[in-house]
């Protein structure tokens, strides 16, 4: 089996890369693709490529032959909203391109694309389904909902074997982006980990949903060698996810790090509460019934993401 990583060398790629090389059964090449060289891959398997992964050239090179692509490279969120025009380069132009690319050369490839929670919209219902309207008021969860459409309608057709897969916000990254708006919420682990005071623009009771690193990344390989049969007609759906208060997550990192000296305070700010702390519950039942993991509950999340 051939898989091949779009945005390899991100924080989701870099650790669905070492995921797959080690528990994926078959596996006979691991292609690896991003803008910044892959390194510390010592196994066989491994090819890797730097570059544009919408240009012709490498298209010609990486895909032949794929199995399964795994596709994780956008432009996100805050950045998305900064820069139209890149955004629809990346998130739109680049990746329906490799949509056709593949439909033209590969057909029937398994197609793992990374959408968003950001697809739905504000406010939310008092429960969150998978039969939930999306309505996205972001440029990325409406560009990353029209990708969904399209890969949905591929899959239709028979072209690709197509699959999106939305995963809530992945903790935690270590120098998160502080232009991303959503920034604080992994740099919360490493402040009370490192002793280091922080101000949350949230409430204590604002709810978001979370998952790990770890998890996000196996339930990525899963996708990537679910048999067909077993995905029938559904094709975008929510990750699990934790739905947590800031409080009890915050609760949950002092039980981790129980003699850090940090100051964890909330100085709220509506339009960050709105975006990322008024989350209803959420059930995933498609993504359940198909054998996608979660965390167990806020110290595993912190465990997994922290380790």
């Amino acid at each position: 089996m051939k898989t091949v990583i779009v945005g390899a060398g991100g924080f989701v790629g870099s650790r669905l890369a070492g995921v797959m090389l080690a528990e994926t059964p078959g596996l006979e090449e691991l292609v690896l693709i991003d803008h910044v060289p892959a390194s510390g891959y010592q196994d066989p398997r491994v090819t890797t490529f730097t570059g544009d992964f919408s240009d012709p050239a490498l298209m010609e090179l990486a895909f032949d032959g794929a199995d399964s692509v795994i596709l994780l490279a956008a432009i996100l969120g805050g950045a998305a909203e900064a820069n139209y025009a890149l955004a629809r380069k990346v998130n739109v132009d680049a990746t329906l391109n490799l949509f056709e690319h593949l439909r033209d050369r590969s057909p029937r490839t398994r197609v793992v694309f990374a959408s968003t929670i950001a697809v739905y919209g504000k406010p939310m219902p008092e429960i969150v389904t998978d039969e939930t309207p999306t309505g996205p008021a972001m440029v990325y969860g409406a560009q990353k909902l029209m990708m969904e459409v399209a890969l949905s309608n591929f899959s239709t057709r028979g072209w690709l074997d197509g699959l999106s897969l939305r995963p809530s916000g992945v903790m935690a990254r270590d120098g998160a982006d502080a232009r991303l708006k959503s920034a604080f919420m992994s740099r919360v682990f490493f402040a009370v980990m490192r002793g280091e005071d922080i101000i949350l623009p949230v409430h204590p009771h604002s709810r978001t949903w979370l998952t790990s690193v770890d998890a996000v990344a196996r339930n990525f390989a899963h996708g990537a060698t679910l048999a067909p049969e077993r995905l029938g007609k559904t094709r975008a759906f929510t990750l699990p996810a934790l739905c947590l208060t800031f409080e009890e997550l915050v609760a949950a990192l002092y039980r981790r790090f129980p003699d850090s000296r940090a100051k964890v305070t909330y100085e709220p700010e509506d339009d960050l509460v709105a975006l990322f702390g008024s989350y209803p519950p959420v059930q995933t039942d498609a993504a359940d019934a198909l054998g996608f993991l979660r965390d167990r509950d806020a110290d595993d999340l912190v465990a997994k993401s922290i380790d």
